[in-house]
């Protein structure tokens, strides 16, 4: 059985109210996600505020999620939601740049996780995001899509933006690939 099909199984069971699937589903994607929602804020304080607001968001919600299968991105979409407004209320309105820039294949595969990982602080949110979900959540292009609510194409030219951004800042931190 894979992550997929565990979690779909895990949500029709808390759907009909087994608390020991809630406490499965919980244990399995708890750790995933502080992950996402530390390498997203400032510290660790923040990221257990936010984290415990989006799972009481997530558990509010579950009841009413109609496509078990397609849970993590939709746990992603409450837990984005959870740590943007937190942004948004640190930072003011994020800024409206998206362009369509085409990924030219020369970024891939450059870093390996730990690497990426350690770059992830010094990029602005909206590339860390990305990166995280794509590369650190192992999402598809279209679930990443689902997540930030943008088109497939953002989320390619996204990525690209902040690969290279990521590869300039871990060049300049002495990293080599």
């Amino acid at each position: 059985m894979d992550r997929v099909e565990r979690d779909a199984l895990l949500v029709v069971r808390v759907q009909l109210g087994d608390r020991q699937a809630l406490g499965e589903l919980v244990g399995h994607w708890h750790e995933p996600v502080w992950r996402y929602v530390r390498r997203m804020l400032d510290g660790p304080g923040p990221a257990d505020d936010v984290s415990q607001e989006a799972w009481a968001a997530v558990l509010k919600a579950l009841p009413a999620l109609r496509q078990p299968e397609r849970f993590a991105p939709w746990l992603f979409t409450i837990i984005r939601r959870s740590v943007m407004d937190h942004l948004r209320t640190k930072y003011g309105p994020p800024d409206v740049v998206d362009g369509d820039l085409v990924d030219d294949g020369e970024t891939d595969a450059v870093l390996d996780r730990t690497q990426v990982a350690d770059g992830l602080a010094v990029l602005e949110p909206r590339e860390r995001e990305v990166l995280i979900l794509f590369h650190l959540q192992d999402m598809s292009l279209e679930d990443c899509a689902d997540v930030l609510g943008i088109p497939v194409g953002t989320v390619k030219s996204r990525l690209f933006r902040a690969r290279r951004l990521l590869r300039d800042r871990m060049i300049e931190k002495g990293y080599t690939s």
